[in-house]
């Protein structure tokens, strides 16, 4: 079975068709008036069919508000969508279901799962979403907007599968290090599941990511020792680059010449003196390097 297509629905101008039928009815009372002052039985014989003419006809009249949509349905077939603000007179033997265009947001609980790794996480999004096709919200899903929450959560749960929580060097996305990246991700995952049901994701992004509490400690020690590890390795790349710098410009200038015993003194005593964590003291030597 193919799916439903939306199309445009047949429409007039309804403050023409509403004066047609003011004119209708004036039309059926002068009938009246002059049957009863005439005793004309021949004018009788129009006032019922142009009555339940008109009667009909007013079924026909809709009002579509902005950034909403009216979906006909005509003896349990589809027969098109007014999407056009304004007052319109449609078929008027048409059943007619409103649905709204505008721009909705989608805030999921806080989901509880595990990432690449395994680790329990906890995550929560944000999905803009709005209807673009009328025909398949309306005809192709249950309630649209019911199947919007229950796809979004399905794809938040399996986008968080898919990445690990923090990024340890071999992983070139990850939840918390690539906002941008995941977020694209996740709007498109959602918009494959939410294409059935004519809806249009404008964006996604993550409005909660955490540990869950049960490894939230541990996982913050792990964070603090790979904090240090990096710290560390910056410090003594850097402490490497100055006693370079400074042996090169003591040669350089003549300052004084050292040998390798002496170099490697001096190197020690500059990598302790720049990478030790608490203030050097100094020791002043009276004699030579060799006592």
């Amino acid at each position: 079975m193919r799916p439903i297509q939306e199309i445009r629905a047949w429409k007039l101008n309804g403050f023409v068709m509403l004066a047609v039928h003011l004119a209708l009815f004036a039309l059926v009372i002068w009938l009246i008036y002059r049957g009863v002052q005439r005793s004309d039985l021949s004018s009788w014989r129009w006032v019922v069919p142009l009555l339940l003419l008109g009667g009909i006809g007013l079924n026909g009249f809709t009002l579509v508000q902005p950034n909403h949509g009216k979906v006909l349905i005509f003896f349990g077939r589809y027969a098109g969508s007014v999407r056009d603000a304004g007052f319109w007179w449609v078929n008027p033997l048409t059943l007619k279901k409103r649905i709204s265009l505008r721009i909705h947001n989608f805030n999921s609980d806080k989901i509880k799962v595990n990432d690449l790794h395994g680790n329990p996480i906890e995550i929560g999004a944000v999905v803009v979403w709005r209807v673009v096709d009328t025909a398949k919200a309306m005809f192709e899903v249950e309630k649209y907007d019911e199947f919007v929450s229950l796809q979004s959560e399905t794809a938040i749960r399996i986008m968080a599968s898919s990445y690990p929580y923090d990024s340890h060097g071999d992983e070139p996305v990850s939840l918390r290090g690539n906002p941008h990246e995941i977020a694209e991700d996740l709007r498109r995952q959602v918009q494959s599941r939410l294409d059935v049901a004519g809806v249009e994701v404008i964006e996604s992004r993550i409005s909660h990511l955490a540990y869950a509490q049960e490894i939230a400690q541990a996982m913050l020690r792990r964070q603090q020792a790979q904090a240090i590890i990096a710290a560390r390795k910056k410090i003594v790349e850097g402490a490497v680059g100055m006693v370079r710098d400074a042996l090169e410009s003591l040669s350089q200038q003549k300052v004084v010449e050292l040998d390798e015993e002496k170099r490697a003194t001096m190197v020690n005593n500059l990598m302790v003196a720049l990478v030790c964590e608490r203030e050097a003291q100094p020791v002043i030597n009276t004699g030579t390097l060799y006592q």
